[in-house]
């Protein structure tokens, strides 16, 4: 996970090129002008979705992961706490759901407050909660910036062959 000032942006962008047209596409973007709703950024491979919420209590939250896509959450407006922990700290409740890129776990975690001018970037590896209110509910308008991701397909199990080497 990366947690940064949006006006950091640049600092970020040798993550690749997608992750670069998506941080340009929040620093160039007044999102005050624009209506909750699904934007193409490029195709299926970059968008993004504005919403506008009230922050709900971490009773209520649940932990999510994906696998295709890497989140680029940034708030425009108001400020939420984010959990984020590890698959050795949760355990999945609602399996993988390849249409949506989603699975949903329950488990622990930390939390970090992000607010106006913020972003986190949650690699598919970063369980999450997101929409968290900080003391009590409050509203929060975000962008979140899917970038599908590339990431190598799982090592082959390797068989070795267990003859103790001959010293000759």
């Amino acid at each position: 996970m990366i947690f940064d000032q949006l006006k950091h942006a640049q600092i970020y962008f040798p993550l690749g090129a997608r992750v670069q047209k998506a941080l340009e596409y929040l620093l160039n973007t007044d999102f005050n002008l624009i209506e909750p709703g699904k934007y193409e950024i490029d195709g299926d491979e970059i968008y993004a979705v504005v919403s506008q919420y009230d922050t709900k209590p971490a009773s209520s939250g649940r932990w999510e992961a994906h696998k295709r896509y890497l989140d680029i959450q940034y708030v425009v407006e108001g400020k939420e706490k984010i959990g984020y922990s590890f698959s050795n700290k949760t355990i999945v409740t609602q399996n993988y759901d390849e249409h949506k890129d989603i699975m949903f776990l329950k488990g622990e975690g930390q939390f970090l407050s992000i607010e106006t001018g913020y972003f986190a970037i949650l690699f598919p590896s970063d369980i999450h909660m997101p929409g968290i209110a900080i003391n009590i509910s409050a509203q929060v308008k975000k962008v979140v910036v899917k970038v599908k991701v590339n990431l190598p397909e799982e090592p082959k199990q390797v068989e070795f062959d267990e003859t103790p080497p001959s010293n000759n």
